[in-house]
């Protein structure tokens, strides 16, 4: 069967909704290397607006550089259950109207969402608010892995072919890493991260139960993609409370106006 935008959950800013709270919860946190290196690319640190926060990974590790942090997200229900911290002020906003001065945010970040946003009037946005010396950073990852090629193969498969049909077609751009974005900024060439979380089987499973893909065919099927890929890679896991380290090898667009 295939998925489009009509079938349920088709809406980018609402379909995460269903599965806001475990987005919270299984969803990896960002390198601190990520952080330090965003800091170091502009001279001050006085405002970030962190768009389409969603539960507030990026704010969060944003919120030890910087004085303080504006996360916005047009999904609400995302916000209530973003991670509360005294320098982070999180608030429903629309990416092409955050609703913030013009020239006073050093850093406008975009985490593992560039791909759901209108390109044209969120960069007229971000040229609004963004200092002159300040900066637009981008991020994402795709395909995680465990090393052993007998699960990641099984993650290509989950992906690619069970729910490769119920990802929304914004999902090539980060297949693409970004690449085949516009990106009308003075580029800022980034180093190499990546995201190391120990998860257990039960953990792991969980994550792909908040990608987007997995929750379109579990409204549209009606039923649950994730037992059966457990149980393909339980063996060679270790069991389900075996933990293993889970890589999610990232990728960074950024630039200056």
């Amino acid at each position: 069967m295939s998925a489009n935008p009509d079938t349920p959950g088709g809406d980018p800013i609402t379909q995460f909704s269903a599965v806001s709270k475990d987005y919270a919860k299984f969803r990896p946190r960002y390198p601190r290397a990520l952080f330090e290196w965003i800091r170091s690319i502009v001279d001050r640190h006085e405002l970030a607006w962190d768009c389409a926060t969603g539960s507030g990974q990026a704010a969060v590790g944003l919120a030890d550089d910087f004085a303080h942090v504006e996360a916005t997200d047009a999904n609400l229900e995302q916000l209530r259950h973003a991670t509360p911290h005294a320098r982070i002020t999180y608030r429903q906003a629309l990416a092409t109207r955050s609703g913030l001065a013009d020239a006073t945010v050093d850093v406008v970040t975009v985490a593992q969402a560039l791909h759901w946003l209108p390109f044209d009037d969120f960069y007229e946005e971000a040229r609004r608010v963004l200092r002159p010396d300040g900066a637009l950073i981008a991020w994402g990852y795709h395909l995680p892995g465990v090393g052993v090629p007998s699960i990641d193969q099984a993650m290509t498969h989950f992906h690619d072919v069970v729910v490769g049909p119920y990802w929304r077609p914004e999902r090539q751009l980060v297949v693409n890493k970004l690449r085949t974005v516009s990106f009308p900024f003075r580029e800022i060439e980034a180093p190499t991260f990546e995201i190391r979380y120990p998860m257990t089987l039960t953990t792991f499973g969980d994550f792909l139960r908040t990608q987007s893909a997995t929750e379109r065919y579990r409204q549209v099927v009606g039923s649950d993609p994730v037992p059966a890929f457990e149980s393909s890679v339980l063996q060679d896991w270790g069991g389900r409370d075996t933990t293993r380290e889970v890589v999610f090898p990232m990728f960074v667009r950024a630039g200056q106006p």
